[in-house]
Parts: C-alpha cells; structure tokens; sequence
C-alpha cells in the first residue's frame, strides 16, 4: 500500500518510538489507517541521520507481563516515512506546513521543551525552542490557506496541549503577526491536552549482542519497553485517527484530570511510599521490592487500603492497581529504587501527601502506611543516599521530626498533626531497625 505523509512528530527518541510510531504501525497493518510519520529533530543533534540511512525501519521490543503471562515481542516497525533536521535543512521542515495530507503532530520534546523563551525571530532557521519552531511551521500553514492540525502533546507537564497553545500565541505576539493567524490558531487547531504511560528501556545497550541475534540483522535504532501502554487524550479524534479501533488502549475525553490523578496516586504514589523505606531494608530495585514478602504486602496494603478508596473509584481503580503491580514486578526491566529517590521531599509533597489528607478528612484517621512512608523518608534523609538539593538535605539531615513536619515550604502546609504517628514509626526504625517497623505497620 502507498502510505501518505499525514503526521508531523517531533522528537525521534525511544518513547515516541515504543508509543505512538507503533500504534500507528499498528492501524496501518490492520488497514484502519493509511499514514506515515515524517520525524522533526528538535534539537541540534539527534538521530535524523540513522533513520534515513534505515529508511525509518526499526525493531521494537515490549516486554514485561500481561494477565500474569510473560510476554516478550518484537514489532518491525514500518511507521516513519523519513526524518528532516530543520538544523541542516530549514527548507524542507517548513516544506511540510504545505502538504495538504498532513492532520497531526504530535510531540514529546521533554519537560523543558515546552518553554516560551522570547528572544527568537522568525527569521531564525530554525527558531531554537519547539514552540517557536511549531509557531513558523503553523504560519507557513496559515499562508498557503490549508486546515489547522489535532496536535498532540507527549511532554510529561500539566496541561500539556494548552501550554504548547499559549507559548505559541506568544510568539505570534512577538513576531507581530496578524490577529487572523491568532484567531485560526486558537480554532482550526485542537491542542489536546494528554497523558502517556508506558515504560522505555531505550536501546539494549548491555544486551544489543544478545537481541542483534534475535533479529537477524544490524538495527541501530532497535528499541525496548514495557507491555503496558495508556494514552488519555483531551479531545474526540477516532475518526481520523482509529486508535481504539486498532486495539491502543486510547481514552477519549473531555477532561485527563481524573485519569492524571489515578496514575499520579496510585502509580507513583506507589512507587514514593514504598521505595525509601524498601531501600533502609537492603533492597535495590522494584522488582525485588515486589518478590519480598514483606514489602510486597506492605505495598499492596498502601495501594489498595489507602489509596484507591481515596480516590472513590474502586470499580475502575483496582484493574488499574493491579496493573501496576504487574509493571512493577516486570523481569525484564531493573528499576533501581535509588533512581526513584531522587527528590523525594517534592515527589511526596504531590504523590503522597494528597493522598494522606483526603484520608484523613473522608475517616477522621489516617492511613498507617503512608504515613509510615514518611517516617521512612525522614530516615532515609538522615543516610549519605539522599539526593536532593543541598539546602534540603542538610535541614532533613540535621532538623528534628517536630520540625521537619512544620516546614511549610517543603509541604504547603503545617503537618504537625502527622507527629504521633510519624515519630512512633521513626522512632522503631531508628532503635530496632525496618525489619521490626514493616512488623509494626503490618500488623
């Protein structure tokens, strides 16, 4: 079959790859879609060259567990077209703004790509952030008179599609471009808010050998993740792009708020109340974590006795839970908790604490387990493991619980009423050791 150019991608690495290039190398296998990817470098340097010298073929590995069985696949993908640096060659990315085939862009340029910096011009070539360089490929769009795009965004921020949007609208400003463009900007594009889930292993470089074997053939671009993949977006786009058709676990809807808070409580959340005090117990990655017995039923304890009947939606929480649980016990990816530790006293604040304080507020109790998290982070602060920022790490190291709990700007707030609770279990952890703690809170 004769694919067209439809989607504009910005960002060439291992997620976009393990994501959506292989949704849509999936769509098009199944004749539900007829498009190719055309792949923006958004940075100087980057992977353009490799995937025109394959011609955009790679190999995908997914591994990890399904429904308690252990899957490990490879996809050769077919998805992307080409690649163009518009660093190299400016011509042909504004070139694209003019095929009338081209709906969708879709982006994952990190946190940080989303910046509104101020000082670019349109005449740059290109422009240095990603929102600029959207802003010149849209007003190329706007000139040649053709529909506006759905456009995407990956990057791991809130509201990640209205951000992108009002970056952009800035730049119109800066440049003094006409209120018609601003106008068809706001209208005849969708900047869908969304949100990713699916864990990237990247290139196997301990085992490129070993997978090299496996396939049969040299693959630079050859690329590993997890089974599990979700992807929530903002907006109502099936028509032109039969994701859930195909298979994708896509959710459509107005709102990804409620989806976020679900990953962000139960997902991360998990992975915060558990890993500092599994790390002050001789652990060193997830998936020991869930072959210990002990930690194991400490975790499932906090997940599914605390937190999801927090949230107030177990019917649609607990597949969503144990999911979670599969992830994290995948043999195949080695997830060090001390990678996970990094700031941690920012990670509870927005993963954990929530949670803590709907608690409390629904049964006038509070949850012993994450509670206990926290006396396991104040610990752990008071260890050389700790990675945080300076000024952070010496008050923990050296500040008592009492005070510790009344830092309101590492918080938002005064926690003192944690006191009892918090000190009883650091308390067992400093004088008996986590062995005797896990004892206590699982009892």
């Amino acid at each position: 079959m004769d694919y067209k150019e439809r989607i504009i991608q910005f960002g060439e690495g291992g997620f976009l790859r393990s994501f959506v290039d292989v949704f849509i190398h999936k769509m098009n296998e199944q004749g539900l879609y007829d498009g190719k990817v055309v792949v923006v470098q958004p940075i100087p340097k980057g992977l353009i060259p490799v995937i025109n010298e394959q011609g955009g073929v790679y190999h995908q590995f997914l591994r990890g567990i399904d429904n308690g069985e252990v899957v490990d696949e490879c996809i050769e993908v077919h998805s992307i077209a080409r690649g163009v640096d518009p660093y190299t060659d400016y011509a042909a990315y504004l070139a694209l703004a003019k095929n009338p085939d081209m709906h969708i862009i879709i982006s994952n340029t990190t946190e940080a790509g989303i910046e509104y910096l101020g000082t670019e011009s349109l005449q740059d070539a290109p422009p240095r952030s990603f929102p600029a360089k959207l802003t010149a490929l849209l007003w190329e769009r706007f000139q040649a008179g053709l529909p506006g795009f759905v456009i995407l965004s990956c990057e791991l921020i809130d509201n990640n599609g209205k951000e992108l949007q009002a970056c952009v609208l800035k730049y119109a400003d800066l440049w003094e471009l006409p209120e018609a463009f601003k106008t068809w900007v706001r209208t005849d594009n969708d900047f869908c808010n969304t949100l990713v889930d699916r864990i990237c292993t990247g290139y196997p470089k301990d085992d490129a050998e070993m997978f090299a074997k496996r396939i049969g053939v040299e693959d630079k671009l050859m690329n590993t993740a997890e089974i599990f993949h979700l992807w929530v977006i903002e907006g109502h786009h099936e028509d032109i792009f039969p994701l859930e058709k195909a298979g994708i676990h896509v959710i459509w809807t107005d709102d990804v708020k409620p989806y976020k808070k679900r990953k962000v409580r139960i997902l991360n959340g998990g992975h915060t109340s558990m890993v500092l005090a599994a790390r002050l117990y001789g652990l060193s990655t997830v998936k020991e974590c869930l072959d210990d017995e002990v930690v194991s039923r400490f975790l499932k304890k906090a997940m599914f006795e605390e937190i999801i009947p927090t949230l107030g939606h177990e019917e649609e929480d607990i597949p969503f839970g144990n999911a979670v649980l599969e992830r994290f016990a995948n043999p195949f990816v080695k997830h060090q908790l001390l990678s996970i530790a990094l700031n941690s006293v920012s990670k509870f604040k927005a993963r954990v604490l929530p949670t803590i304080l709907e608690y409390r507020e629904q049964r006038g109790s509070l949850p012993a387990c994450l509670t206990f998290s926290l006396s396991a982070l104040i610990a752990f602060y008071r260890t050389d493991e700790a990675n945080d920022g300076e000024e952070i790490m010496a008050f923990m190291k050296t500040a008592t619980v009492g005070e510790i709990l009344k830092k309101e700007e590492y918080w938002g707030q005064d926690i003192s009423f944690l006191s009892d609770m918090v000190e009883h279990y650091y308390d067992i952890m400093q004088q008996k050791g986590m062995a005797e703690a896990y004892k206590e809170v699982l009892k």
